[in-house]
Order: structure tokens, then C-alpha cells, then sequence
């Protein structure tokens, strides 16, 4: 497949309509009806449904889409880390990370790039464990903040030096918001929203004391943002690391930690044999240098 091919199919599922894309391609409507026809051979598999009004994609066509956003993504990058090899320091950090206090460490790291460089920019992609591993692999973010554990076989870490600490997020009327810390058995009867990567962690499940499986859990999310307003609605206690959301002040929320107590390690982490641009070495090195101090 070549890449001019992909662009002019982005093009279509974007715009909605071969007409449409070819005024934004600059192309004629038969050459772009062709070069579709014949990626499709190519591929094996129909891409659109044309309809009277619009072209929707299949779900071959929605994969593609997805990945040649991917694809198109790591060209640009591409692109423009050679054009600017010989340059000054400028260009794109792309950082992967879930919630998480400890992520101060890489915003410190950024605040001090850009003083001193103030054309580097930096995107950050927010996510769990599964889905920031995917974005490592391919390529589309440069670093990933993650817990442990993780395929030392694969990846290169270095730790961040504080560890966070897990607990329950409640409201403050709430039964349990009368004890200074919650046990395992405290929770056992109780509604609980627990995060993904809180179902996949081996120290929770052990922590309860239970199969999770008996366990009443009511919800789950991914971020802790919109766990908080499944609490703040009463349906039930999020069990969350510490520090995420504000329960100072008239917050209607509040958070007890767990005991006994358990904590969790967080690792900046990126692929072995990666090639860095000379920006994002800079900025790695960067954070070195904070977690050093």
C-alpha cells in the first residue's frame, strides 16, 4: 500500500464523500474513485458502503482508518525529527500516562525543557496499562509512565522515587467516611467502582482477601475523573490511588486509605533499542536529572 494511497483514503473517510475529498486532494474524481477501487483489490476487503447522501465505512474500512492514523502520525514525526536533526532543539515529546500523583516528576522535567527551549512541545496521551503498552509498541508515544509489573525482556525503566498510595474514594455522609482507614472486610458488602487496572492488579485482588468474583463491584472505570461522579451520585466506593481528586475544602467526597496499607511503584518506561530524536533525548535526560535530585 503506498503511502499516497492511504492519504487519499484518509481523505474519503474523512470528508465523507469522494467529491469532497477531491477538492481537498486536488485530484479528479475518477482517479480517486480508481485508486480506491484498487486498494480494496489490494486489501481484499470493501472499505466503504456508498450511499445516496454519504460513504460510510465498513468495519475493515474503521481498522484502516484507525491505523493509518497511526501510520500517517509516525511519517510526520518522522519527517520532522530529520528535517530538524541539525537545528536547535524543537519538535514533539509524545508521553503516555494514567492518573497519578507521581507524574509531577515528567511535568517538572517539561516546565524546565521548555524555559529552556520554548519551541519543543508536548502532548501527553492519558490511558491504562494496556492501551499506553499498545501506543509504546507502535511507536505513536516516545515514553509511558507505568505501573509495575511489566516485561523486563521488552522495555527499559527507570523508577519514579515516590510510590503511590491505594484507598477509597466516598462520600462524605457515607458509613465508611467515619473510619480512619478501610480494611478489606469493610468493603466486602459494600458497592464497589474499582479501575481496570485496579480488576488486572494481583496486590488488590490479594489485598481483599476475596475472589473477586464475590466481591460486589457495581461499576468500573478507566479514569478516576469519571469513577468520582459515579461516587458523588451514591452508587457506591471507588477504590483509587491517592491524591487524584481534590476532597478538601466543601468537596462532597473524601478518601480513606487501605489497611494495611499498599502502595504502588511507577516506572518511566520506554522501548529497548529505541532511536531517539535529539529533543526527546534531551527531554530524557531531563528527567534523569529530576529524578536523581
Amino acid at each position: 500500500m503506498e503511502l499516497r494511497v492511504l492519504r487519499y483514503f484518509m481523505a474519503v473517510a474523512q470528508e465523507e464523500s469522494i467529491s469532497a475529498a477531491t477538492e481537498v486532494l486536488h485530484v479528479t474524481q475518477p482517479t480517486l474513485s480508481r485508486q480506491l477501487m484498487d486498494l480494496e483489490y489490494e486489501l481484499g476487503k470493501q472499505l466503504f458502503v456508498r450511499g445516496s447522501r454519504k460513504i460510510v465505512l465498513t468495519e475493515e474500512g474503521k481498522i484502516l482508518r484507525r491505523r493509518g492514523e497511526e501510520i500517517l502520525g509516525l511519517v510526520s514525526r518522522a519527517e520532522t525529527e530529520i528535517k530538524s536533526a541539525d537545528e536547535t532543539i524543537s519538535g514533539d515529546v509524545y508521553i503516555g500516562a494514567g492518573e497519578m500523583d507521581s507524574i509531577s516528576y515528567v511535568t517538572a522535567a517539561m516546565k524546565s525543557i521548555h524555559e529552556k527551549y520554548p519551541d519543543v512541545v508536548f502532548h501527553i496521551s492519558s490511558g491504562d496499562s494496556g492501551d499506553l503498552t499498545d501506543k509504546l509498541d507502535s511507536g505513536i508515544i516516545d515514553f509511558a509512565v507505568l505501573a509495575n509489573p511489566f516485561s523486563g525482556d521488552k522495555y527499559n525503566y527507570v523508577p519514579l522515587p515516590v510510590k503511590e498510595s491505594w484507598g477509597v474514594l466516598m462520600r462524605k455522609d457515607s458509613e465508611l467516611a467515619e473510619k480512619s482507614s478501610i480494611r478489606p472486610e469493610d468493603l466486602w458488602d459494600k458497592p464497589l467502582i474499582i479501575s481496570r487496572h485496579a480488576l488486572g492488579s494481583g496486590a488488590v485482588k490479594l489485598w481483599f482477601r476475596k475472589e473477586t468474583s464475590s466481591l460486589n463491584i457495581i461499576g468500573t472505570y478507566n479514569l478516576i475523573f469519571n469513577g468520582a461522579q459515579m461516587v458523588k451520585q451514591g452508587l457506591g466506593y471507588a477504590v483509587t490511588l491517592d491524591k487524584l481528586i481534590n476532597v478538601t475544602g466543601d468537596s462532597e467526597l473524601t478518601f480513606r486509605p487501605l489497611e494495611p496499607k499498599l502502595e504502588l511503584n511507577f516506572f518511566v518506561t520506554w522501548k529497548k533499542n529505541s532511536s531517539f530524536s535529539r529533543t526527546v533525548q534531551v527531554f530524557f535526560e531531563e528527567i534523569q536529572r529530576m529524578i536523581g535530585e
